[in-house]
């Protein structure tokens, strides 16, 4: 089981500032049933706090829906429409955490997630990769989450049945985050 001491696992406690240009927000879900879609989006903020117990720390985070990218242009205005994220109306995707636990080696972040201003508990498994001073007199560190969400929840709902059976969009979204944060 993870030691939930900041300093056994070689991190300090304090405040972590996102670097945006060295992580992802991403996303996967199945396309008429036979591949998967990948997606991400492109402006995301960050507010971590790491406390000296760690499953006292906290995260909140804050993507713009408009910022989601699929590399089809069309599927991606249709993405920010009222069919799906309607990001006019509901112009960011909110993470707020309530909870940091030991799974194993590994963590759980558990939280609440807002999409379409509908907030729906969310568990994400949580990988510390780790610290390490960077060459600009900082101090990095990085996590990868995983996780994954019924988009129907949060009312996403328009899909179109497909001949031969089956539909145009899957439910189930897979979450990939590869987090970098530099120490304020």
């Amino acid at each position: 089981m993870a030691s939930t001491s900041a300093k056994d696992l070689g991190i300090e406690a304090g405040v972590w500032n996102l670097d945006a240009s060295h992580s992802s927000v991403e996303f996967t879900v199945r396309h008429l049933m036979v591949s998967k879609v990948r997606g991400h989006f492109e402006k995301f903020t960050a507010n971590i706090t790491i406390d000296e117990d760690v499953t006292k720390s906290s995260v909140s985070a804050s993507i713009e829906a408009a910022s989601i990218t699929t590399r089809d242009e069309a599927r991606d205005n249709h993405l920010k429409s009222a069919d799906f994220f309607e990001s006019d109306k509901y112009p960011t995707i909110d993470f707020v955490s309530t909870a940091i636990r030991p799974n194993g080696d590994d963590w759980k972040l558990v939280g609440n997630l807002t999409i379409r201003g509908i907030t729906k508990p969310i568990e994400l498994d949580l990988e510390f990769n780790g610290t390490q001073p960077d060459p600009y007199g900082g101090v990095r560190t990085g996590f990868s989450a995983t996780g994954e969400l019924s988009r129907k929840e949060f009312g996403i709902e328009w899909n179109a049945a497909v001949d031969g059976g089956g539909v145009v969009v899957g439910d189930k979204v897979t979450i990939n985050l590869e987090v970098e944060l530099v120490k304020a």
